[in-house]
């Protein structure tokens, strides 16, 4: 008997036409790093008094298909995520270079059927009604950027077979932490030791009474993005501006040239005091937690990703 192996696992993923419907075309083979979807279901201890000392056999408790998955940020697979979380982009394309730009407030967004596949044994996971709850982005100075996916599926189907079929792959060409760059007011950042921003959609689960146990559906909320900025204290710029009280524009990004690039824009953000403790004879820092909020526009968040896709 084969034993599955996480180097021949596979994922393929494409929207739905019908919340919790899974799709029978349209798959794309995704890249990702971990998953931990999948179906789990509790067990109730029984409650009833009168019969001795012996445990009586359990209930079974409601059905849950909350996790989370690592996805590399890179120039092509990356869109259908944002699409995802932020729903269809405004697209243009010139002379075969598109720019997808993909807006935060949606009163609507997409749902997919996400499949994980362990080909040796065979078991694949078929996890249907795919939200996008929480994306979270680390950025640092070396190593690998990645985007942790906080997801909510309605449930999953245990097949033997891939539904997904052999499914086509867009080439891997991943953004570098050297690539990136922070921006304040349209001017580069500096002294910037790391950075993290965490956009959510806030998911309200409609957990209604079902027969199969499982969520009716998975309702956007308020749009939140947060973040946190670790600086060396070299000037007051920020702190100046978290004693106004003011908010200014922040950008997050990675550029390989002027075809190939992704842009988080936040245009409304506040910074609060923050300390500036001397822990000991090395560089004085300053972590800075801030919180966006809607600019005049109306809008929280404006990713751009430019790349040779022509839709998503």
């Amino acid at each position: 008997m084969a034993r599955a192996r996480g180097a021949n696992a596979v994922m393929a993923g494409a929207f739905e036409a019908t919340y919790g419907t899974p799709p029978s075309s349209g798959y794309r083979k995704l890249p990702f790093v971990q998953s931990n979807l999948g179906e789990e279901q509790g067990l109730i201890p029984s409650d009833l008094l009168g019969y001795g000392r012996e445990a009586l056999p359990p209930s079974r408790d409601v059905i849950n298909n909350d996790g989370d998955v690592v996805v590399p940020i890179d120039l092509r697979n990356f869109g259908t995520w944002l699409k995802l979380f932020f729903g269809q982009p405004s697209t243009t394309t010139v002379s075969g270079t598109s720019t997808h730009v993909f807006t935060s407030g949606a009163a609507t967004l997409p749902s997919m059927t996400l499949e994980v596949g362990l080909p040796e044994v065979p078991s694949y996971g078929q996890n249907f009604g795919v939200r996008g709850n929480t994306m979270r982005v680390q950025m640092q100075r070396s190593g690998l950027l990645t985007a942790t996916l906080g997801l909510i599926a309605q449930g999953e189907n245990k097949l033997k077979a891939s539904a997904a079929g052999t499914p086509p792959e867009a080439a891997i060409e991943r953004f570098a932490p050297a690539q990136g760059a922070i921006t304040r007011a349209g001017a580069a950042l500096g002294s910037v030791v790391s950075a993290d921003f965490t956009y959510s959609n806030n998911l309200d689960k409609v957990e209604t009474i079902r027969s199969d146990g499982r969520i009716e559906d998975a309702e956007p909320g308020m749009v939140a993005m947060s973040g946190n900025l670790v600086v060396r204290f070299a000037d007051t710029a920020l702190l100046d501006q978290a004693t106004a009280g003011t908010s200014v524009e922040l950008s997050f990004g990675w550029a390989i040239d002027a075809a190939r690039s992704l842009l988080f824009r936040v245009p409304s953000v506040y910074l609060p005091r923050a300390k500036t403790p001397v822990t000991g004879p090395a560089g004085v820092q300053a972590t800075f937690p801030w919180q966006a909020s809607r600019d005049a526009s109306g809008k929280t968040v404006i990713a751009t990703l430019i790349n040779s896709v022509a839709s998503y």
